[in-house]
């Protein structure tokens, strides 16, 4: 059996099969070179790979070079990677290698974030390109609940990887899945084998079931998790270039962003008097059910005499509330404010109507969202009796 390798140090795998050299009181580490990637086509396949030590790489803007699939080039050319430590018992290194083991994902503790100072990666892109990958990244279902600021570090992080020649390989039906691949240049085929694998041979790719084009993506399941490949994508053309975007830089992004958005709603939350009874764990789970919505400058958020349904925290941007026959407002909400929340009482017709002075982001929580999680805010309200209404609530009638 192969052994697999680390993302990151290709080649080098202190937990492989193969037989260990004999101990002499220093264990035999392997000498194959980190950087190089070990590739595993099967006999007869003349399909080119971009994960061959050919392939072209392309360059940070940092100025480090890269290889195809992210590691940086600069590491040692031989040894193990620098986190493996030889075994200190005398224990042969493959020994237990027999025994039943566990796999689980990537350890991403994101209050781990403000200690070791991680930032996500950048590659300087042009506008035509960056308007490209917005289209591209706001079209696919996965991207589509991402604000602004996520969606931006996610197209800095796509590094470009030139596909130079027809019938190159970029994934194998089966493997393991690392990259999400968004086509900048090009066109690229799918194929897909009944048995769930790439085979040896002519017929070993299966049947062509696509086609995809500038503007295309695909590979946008191992964002979510490590799942085998289901299908082999191959260059159709030459000169192709793809965007690629590896999982633990999506998770991370995604998972720092939502980490540091929850802490900033929690904080708001505690601001609301209405919600002052509820408790830490209470409050987490209202800021983890929040969603984001935009309004530009101008638009309406409520209006007066709408039903009351939702309450709502100004994450950025401002806004003013008024009421009929009133040209000044009666109010003026600025980040970190909040209005509506005695929608999460009752449904009582709005009393004045919120207006965006700028363009507005805001996060939202509906009464049976709240309920969903807490049970009847009267209950939570016999906590603590929640008194001026109307100072507080313009929006609502007493």
């Amino acid at each position: 059996m192969p052994g697999h390798t680390f993302p990151g140090r290709h080649g080098s795998n202190p937990f492989s099969d193969a037989p260990s050299a004999p101990q002499s009181g220093t264990e035999t580490l392997p000498t194959r070179p980190i950087n190089q990637v070990v590739e595993e086509e099967e006999e007869g396949d003349a399909v080119a790979s971009p994960t061959t030590g050919t392939f072209p790489s392309t360059t940070k803007t940092t100025g480090t070079t890269t290889d195809p699939f992210g590691t940086d080039g600069t590491s040692d050319s031989s040894g193990p990677p620098s986190s493996f430590k030889p075994s200190s018992d005398g224990f042969p290194s493959n020994y237990g290698m027999g025994r039943r083991t566990s796999v689980s994902a990537e350890s991403m503790n994101p209050t781990d974030s403000a200690s070791d100072k991680w930032t996500p990666p950048f590659y300087k892109k042009t506008d035509e390109q960056l308007a490209r990958l917005r289209a591209a990244i706001g079209a696919h279902t996965l991207f589509r609940a991402l604000d602004d600021e996520q969606s931006r570090m996610i197209i800095g992080a796509l590094v470009e990887k030139p596909i130079p020649a027809k019938n190159i390989k970029v994934i194998s039906q089966g493997d393991q899945g690392d990259y999400f691949y968004i086509v900048e240049s090009g066109s690229f085929d799918i194929y897909i084998h009944p048995s769930g694998s790439l085979q040896p041979g002519p017929s070993g790719l299966g049947t062509k079931v696509a086609t995809i084009t500038v503007g295309g993506t695909f590979g946008e399941l191992a964002l979510m998790y490590g799942a085998p490949r289901n299908a082999t994508v191959i260059s159709a053309t030459n000169d192709c270039v793809l965007w690629a975007l590896d999982r633990v830089t999506f998770r991370r992004i995604l998972m720092d962003y939502t980490f540091t958005r929850r802490r900033m709603y929690e904080k708001f939350l505690a601001e609301v008097p209405l919600l002052s009874s509820l408790n830490d764990y209470e409050r987490s789970k209202i800021a983890d059910a929040l969603e984001s919505c935009k309004y530009a400058a101008g638009s309406t958020i409520i209006k007066e005499g709408d039903a009351g349904e939702a309450f709502y925290l100004l994450e950025d941007g401002e806004a003013s509330a008024y009421k009929k026959d009133l040209d000044e407002p009666v109010k003026n909400y600025r980040k970190g404010d909040y209005f509506g929340e005695l929608a999460l009482l009752n449904k009582a017709p709005r009393a004045a109507s919120v207006v965006c002075d700028t363009d507005v982001k805001v996060a939202t929580l509906g009464k049976d969202g709240f309920q969903r999680l807490l049970g009847p805010v009267e209950g939570i309200m016999r906590r603590e009796r929640y008194v001026g209404v109307e100072s507080v609530d313009p929006l609502t009638r007493e």
